[in-house]
């Protein structure tokens, strides 16, 4: 398992100076943390095969942020690696700063090689697990964690306090453990499909289906009758995750560090961002039993070339009995690869708390209304490699497919800096169709490579539906994720939205309130929130593959009339925009990454 990182104070001049000048923050803070995480490439083995990735600590997964509700946290990143590095902390809402969100060319350039960047993050309403991740490219790959935010001190959970915890952190591995960003990069300037991954891990292990691997096969231990607390995380970069511990349910309390009505299950579906709290209780006959994760393939039943491994990792129960048989494996619970009934019947049955202590707040007079189309799409190949010219496939929301500036947007916005991105992003698709039809109009499968923001006034309250297409027939799962906020999930349901029937059924007592949630295959969900943190935030498909084709775009919140209500001040080093760094960037990813095999 991951481990966790102390916190610890840090004696040297820029976290000084960065501690001062937020002195009234910190005093308002209930505890500081300091960590640093050193990114360097590792020597690592797994699936027979040696390789050299990037870690943050030499860790796989990264190491563990713990905080309470209400703590800050500063994080040093030293980037000890060959190319440009961003951070992300996902499902944090950094208010009112957005220098310190993270991905990159939206709000802030990557950090060159050899140099550091102090990231501040401020825990305020979240309460649960999140995780941190890299983002640039696809290095969250092997560059992430898990966030833990204990509930404030003097409080308690909204349940009985468990008998312990563990954190389960399930990641992808690509091109046996190649990092994927050369291949990337190439599929992407010549029109080709991305990489796929070929594993995926629990805890940074692949299990004992795997070669060379059962010997390091994940093992949770727990004593009979006691009840665990599960930090779930998916931190794979572009699947949706089934989840299964043979014979054992599992009872869902908290969802993106917001906490949920109690949901008995026998199987989670996870997102990738998406993290979950759940009680599990070892109330099973004596012996070893199999906790599984396996993809879900929201395309069509015809796709057949994606991961078809499982991995797994061993819940061992305390007591004398023969270790001679195989663990118990989860076949009547884990959900079959192309189950969309079972994901969306999941998603679906997740309500928020709405107790007095954390009560639901959903905006009920809204002032904005969008209807944002998230689909595959064609579009124009500038690339003379382009291997399908003139056009090339891509993805799209209101047929807009983002394409990231040489300049970070943030920056662009907070200097009046021209000709970076356009504000004008649409409320509405330029066509309308059947949005889940086979005979879709050809027109409206090309869509425009732009950098185009939505702006909103401060306070203003949204309701945004989202649609998935069946364009070119590449009708799929998105997992929207939106940086700054979480979102109540008002409505959702299979087919086209209709605008007058569908919002008859919304629930506006207590929706699950949620950082990313998935836009099902053929269908559409409804989401509210109200616009009240200032600054940049990106908005996108959390599916990197549709992330890295298009499917992004961004809000940018303007202040509102007072200084509490307005976007703070860039803080005094920000890493550079050159295109320099780039350039080392590709060169370097060209180098071979693999050690032996055995």
């Amino acid at each position: 398992m991951a481990m966790r990182s102390p916190s610890y104070s840090i004696s040297f001049l820029p976290a000084l100076v960065l501690l001062l000048a937020n002195a009234l923050l910190v005093a308002q803070s209930t505890t500081v943390h300091y960590y640093d995480f050193v990114l360097r490439e590792t020597n690592i083995t797994r699936n027979c095969t040696s390789w050299s990735l990037l870690l943050v600590n030499e860790s796989l997964p990264g190491p563990t942020i713990e905080v309470h509700k209400g703590d800050l946290a500063f994080v040093n990143v030293h980037n000890q690696g060959d190319y440009g590095v961003t951070l992300h902390w996902h499902g944090v809402k950094q208010p009112r700063n957005p220098w310190s969100d993270g991905p990159e060319y939206i709000t802030q350039c990557p950090i060159p090689p050899g140099t550091s960047f102090m990231y501040e993050v401020n825990f305020t309403t979240e309460e649960g697990t999140l995780l941190w991740h890299a983002h640039s490219d696809w290095t969250r790959a092997t560059v992430h964690g898990a966030i833990v935010i204990l509930p404030k001190e003097g409080t308690i959970y909204p349940f009985p306090k468990p008998d312990g915890e563990e954190i389960i952190v399930l990641g992808s591995w690509y091109s046996q453990g190649d990092y994927p960003n050369a291949d990337l990069d190439e599929d992407l300037a010549e029109g080709n499909d991305v990489p796929h991954s070929v594993g995926f891990m629990i805890n940074g292990e692949f299990g004992d289906f795997i070669n060379c691997s059962k010997d390091s096969t994940y093992h949770m231990y727990v004593d009979y009758g006691k009840t665990y607390h599960l930090r779930i995380i998916n931190a794979a970069v572009s699947d949706r995750i089934f989840f299964a511990i043979a014979d054992h349910n599992l009872t869902v309390v908290g969802m993106d560090a917001a906490y949920t009505k109690p949901l008995v299950s026998s199987y989670l579906m996870l997102s990738p961002g998406t993290t979950i709290d759940v009680l599990f209780t070892a109330n099973k006959t004596s012996g070893r039993y199999y906790m599984a994760a396996r993809r879900l393939c929201s395309e069509a039943t015809t796709v057949t070339n994606f991961d078809h491994a499982v991995g797994t990792a061993i819940i061992q129960y305390s007591g004398n009995y023969s270790l001679d048989s195989s663990p118990m494996f989860p076949n009547g619970s884990l959900p079959s690869y192309f189950d969309y009934y079972a994901a969306d019947s999941f998603d679906f049955l997740l309500k928020s708390l709405a107790s007095e202590d954390h009560p639901s707040d959903v905006p009920l007079n809204i002032t904005t209304r969008m209807f944002i189309v998230a689909s595959m799409s064609k579009v124009l190949c500038s690339h003379h490699k382009c291997v399908s010219a003139p056009t090339t496939i891509g993805s799209s929301l209101n047929n807009q497919s983002w394409e990231n500036p040489s300049t970070d947007v943030l920056q662009a916005y907070y200097n009046n800096i021209s000709g970076v991105y356009m504000a004008d992003f649409p409320d509405y698709p330029p066509a309308f169709y059947n949005w889940t039809g086979d005979d879709v109009p050809a027109a409206s499968a090309m869509s425009d490579k732009v950098t185009k923001v939505k702006m909103l006034e401060y306070n203003e309250s949204i309701e945004l539906v989202f649609q998935a297409s069946n364009i070119l027939l590449g009708a799929e799962s998105h997992p929207m994720h939106m940086h700054g906020y979480s979102f109540y999930v008002v409505g959702h349901g299979l087919g086209n939205y209709d605008p007058e029937t569908d919002p008859l059924s919304y629930n506006l007592v207590d929706p699950p309130l949620v950082n990313t949630f998935a836009v099902p295959r053929e269908g559409w969900i409804a989401i509210r929130f109200v616009a009240n943190n200032p600054g940049v935030w990106f908005w996108h498909c959390h599916i990197d593959k549709h992330m890295s084709w298009g499917m992004d775009t961004v809000f940018i919140v303007k202040d509102g009339g007072t200084e509490e209500t307005s976007m703070r001040g860039p803080p005094s080093y920000m890493p550079p925009c050159e295109d320099s760094y780039n350039i080392a960037r590709m060169k370097y990813r060209r180098l071979p990454r693999q050690i032996s095999s055995t």
